[in-house]
């Protein structure tokens, strides 16, 4: 399959080139790339507002042209999940490319926990000191989460797929050890008794825990975002009962936000840069390829302004206007 980075740039190069606006630079396409696709990412939430506004007004269509179902499937792409890792009591990390939270899950069975002792290939996990089998308590479909904190793929989860010996784990992706890596921390949590967390404002938060009746519990727990008391804390998480506070028992399903897109290339002297897919920091759009049209013309915006060429820049937003008003109709 043709990489659509790739095709876009040689569209964007073409169009730009054709009356000798100037050059864009493979970084500086890079740039402009990333915020079209941001631009185009938040506009996939914004539209599927307004198709569920014609929606209830009765005047969307159905079937094929049921343009709801095409644009839950976009934003379903890019759902993810996750495990929170415990930054201090009940106070939890969100990941780092989360956009929106769908739903926060409370795993209250821990089965096993341990440490990666051998680099694992493939789908697996090798733990020289686990008792997968005697244990007894993993089983397939339990839910693995790295625990180790302070790393890029912390809180990355995957299912056991089957317990193969006892040391050793098939499951359903070990990307998030980063290759296997030895010394990953680890906890595995069974599926059943899984509570949500129910999303409250801080203002009533305050009231719940104010009355022993109304507080939050095991069977009935809660979370603010931020830190308790309205301290500012980033990016967070509080839940409670403060009896919720071990990594790896807070799981977040949310809308994650797109992979920032690289054109990766090689440079020969005296020649032009040269497509490389095959580099480790490669990374296309994730957007569908029905959006090339979109992202050549979000690139024409910035590009133009950045060459100092209106009339790149306008040719990009009328084109772009002439495809919002077919959508429109």
């Amino acid at each position: 399959m043709a990489s659509l980075i790739n095709t876009v740039r040689a569209t964007v190069l073409s169009i730009v080139n054709k009356n000798n606006f100037g050059y864009i630079t493979p970084n500086d396409f890079n740039l402009y790339a990333k915020q079209a696709q941001l631009d185009l990412f938040e506009d996939y939430f914004y539209q599927y507002n307004s198709q569920i506004v014609k929606q209830n007004k009765r005047i969307s269509g159905s079937e094929y042209a049921d343009l709801v179902k095409g644009l839950i499937e976009v934003i379903d792409s890019f759902s993810s999940t996750k495990g929170l890792i415990n930054v201090g009591i009940n106070l939890f990390d969100l990941p780092n490319d989360y956009y929106l939270i769908d739903k926060i899950n409370y795993y209250p069975n821990i089965t096993a926990t341990g440490t990666l002792t051998f680099g694992s290939t493939g789908n697996t996990l090798i733990d020289a000191a686990a008792n997968f089998v005697s244990g007894g308590q993993v089983a397939a479909g339990q839910l693995i989460v790295n625990t180790t904190g302070g790393e890029l793929y912390s809180g990355g989860s995957a299912f056991v797929v089957s317990v193969d010996s006892e040391t050793q784990l098939t499951i359903s992706t070990n990307d998030f050890f980063t290759g296997g890596y030895i010394g990953s921390s680890y906890s595995i949590s069974s599926t059943k008794g899984i509570k949500e967390i129910e999303r409250v404002s801080q203002n009533k938060i305050f009231y719940l825990n104010s009355s022993h009746l109304t507080s939050p519990s095991l069977m009935y727990p809660a979370y603010v975002l931020g830190g308790a008391n309205n301290i500012n804390t980033g990016n967070t998480i509080t839940v409670y009962p403060e009896s919720i506070n071990n990594t790896g028992t807070v799981v977040s399903q949310y809308v994650r936000y797109p992979n920032d897109p690289n054109w990766t290339y090689v440079q020969f002297p005296g020649g032009e840069p040269s497509f490389d897919e095959t580099a480790a920091d490669y990374q296309d759009f994730e957007l569908p390829a029905s959006d090339e049209t979109n992202l050549i013309n979000k690139i024409l915006q910035y590009a133009g302004v950045s060459v100092r060429e209106m009339d790149v820049a306008k040719f990009g937003k009328v084109e772009e206007q002439e495809a919002n008003n077919q959508e429109g109709q």
